[in-house]
This record gives structure tokens, C-alpha cells and sequence, in this order.
């Protein structure tokens, strides 16, 4: 199945979609928003492709204009009876990272971004010798219908570049961001860092996500958010 053309209507040019908080379990997660955010988060899914589930934050701005935050978990109670994937994706069966957000509790881990072709995208990424991975038909029901995307997901389920080279997403007719009311959280502003930052800022032109930014340094992706609390930064 092709992605919808609708989406490409939507979004004309990349732009961030979503944050991504990794948690041990949603609880932890739920937990951890409310205590560094000063929000409960709202509802989120299941996944039954990767076996995960989540909770969803609004936190748009014209700058960012469709941006949520994801806090994601390994599904206890997943039907396993659905034929999942060997490797979940957002390197969500790494031991090492799991280990970390298990000892060091729920922890940004990654970015996506909303593509108005991802096929295209791929292939852009692909020309430079970067394996962003297969085109992936992903859905899951919501109390207004199906939400459906596509999604890029390695088989190896890397994030690469240490989470900072983001994951593709297009979206079906509906985002999640459309029925999603205000937080009282929005992003403030987007930091990437990384030792091969020529290299990243290659892909993110060969993207055209050109409105994202790239410096040297240790790896780092930290996000800026204006929260009930004051301005927070939470990073991998």
C-alpha cells in the first residue's frame, strides 16, 4: 500500500513531528511527566506491530507547528497472538539503552520527522549511504477511528547517530495533533549535537530539513519546553 497522497498536501516541507520519551513501563512514564513537566499527559494507543503503547503531549507552536511528545513502553499485555516485528523500533530492545531508562528513569531518546514523500526521503537518505530502513504500514485504533501512518523502522530497530538522525513518519487523512487539546506545554526550541555533524547536516539537506540545525560536539539531542514549571530541558 502507497502512503495517502493527502498527507503530502499537508505537509509541503520536513518538519518535526515528534519527541520521543522512552520509559520502562507507561506508568514510570506517566509518573515522570507529571514530576519534571507539571502535566499529566493525555491518552495515547497501542501498537500492535511493535508490541507498544503509549501516552501523547501536545506541545506545537508556529515554529513547531504539528510537534507532540510521545511517551513510549514495551507493552506487558500486548497481544502477542499479532505477528510483531524481531526488533521494535527507537531501538526499544537495545539492553543498553534499556538498562539506562530502567536505572536512570524515562529519558528522551529520539526525534521524528514528518515527510512529504518518505519514499523519496529514503531514497535521499539512501544516496548517501544511509540505511533509514523499510517503509513500514503502522496503525492503531483511537475512540474517532483508525489512525494510520507510515513509518521508517530498520530491521535492526537502530536509531542512528546516537538517536540524532530522526525516524520518517507520513501521515494518513488524520494526525494525532488534529483532536489534541493544549498542554500547557510547548517547544521551545530544538538542540542537535554530534561528533559527525557534517555528516548529519548532509542527511538533514538531503531531507530538506533545513530549518533544523546541527552542531559539533558529544552527541547530544535536547529539547527546550515551556512548561507550568518554567522553561525544562530533557535530553538523551
Amino acid at each position: 500500500m502507497q502512503p495517502p497522497h493527502s498527507t503530502a498536501a499537508r505537509v509541503a516541507v520536513p518538519t518535526l513531528d515528534h519527541l520521543v520519551v522512552m520509559a520502562a513501563n507507561l506508568m514510570e512514564g506517566v509518573a515522570w511527566c507529571e514530576a519534571t513537566l507539571g502535566v499529566t499527559p493525555g491518552p495515547g494507543g497501542e501498537h500492535p506491530l511493535m508490541g507498544t503503547h503509549n501516552r501523547l503531549l501536545k506541545i506545537a507552536t508556529p515554529d513547531f507547528p504539528t510537534a507532540y511528545l510521545e511517551i513510549i513502553a514495551i507493552n506487558p499485555v500486548a497481544d502477542h497472538s499479532t505477528p510483531t516485528r524481531a526488533r521494535r523500533w527507537f531501538d526499544m530492545d537495545d539492553p543498553a539503552l534499556r538498562a539506562h531508562v530502567a536505572q536512570q528513569g524515562p529519558a528522551l531518546v529520539h526525534a521524528v520527522v514528518s515527510v512529504p514523500d518518505i519514499r523519496a526521503a529514503v531514497a535521499a537518505l539512501g544516496a548517501q549511504g544511509l540505511d533509514r530502513g523499510e517503509v513500514l504500514q503502522a496503525s492503531r485504533p483511537t475512540d474517532r477511528g483508525l489512525l494510520q501512518w507510515h513509518i521508517t523502522v530498520r530491521p535492526d530497530g537502530q536509531r542512528l547517530f546516537d538517536g540524532c538522525l530522526p525516524t520518517l513518519i507520513q501521515w494518513g487523512p488524520t494526525h494525532p495533533t488534529d483532536h489534541m487539546p493544549a498542554s500547557g506545554v510547548t517547544l521551545h526550541s530544538l538542540r542537535v549535537q554530534h561528533t559527525q555533524a557534517d555528516t548529519l547536516r548532509a542527511a538533514y539537506r538531503g531531507l530538506g530539513w533545513t530549518a533544523q540545525a546541527v552542531e559539533a560536539g558529544a552527541p547530544r539531542l535536547s529539547a527546550i519546553l515551556q512548561t507550568p514549571k518554567g522553561l525544562i530541558e530533557i535530553h538523551t
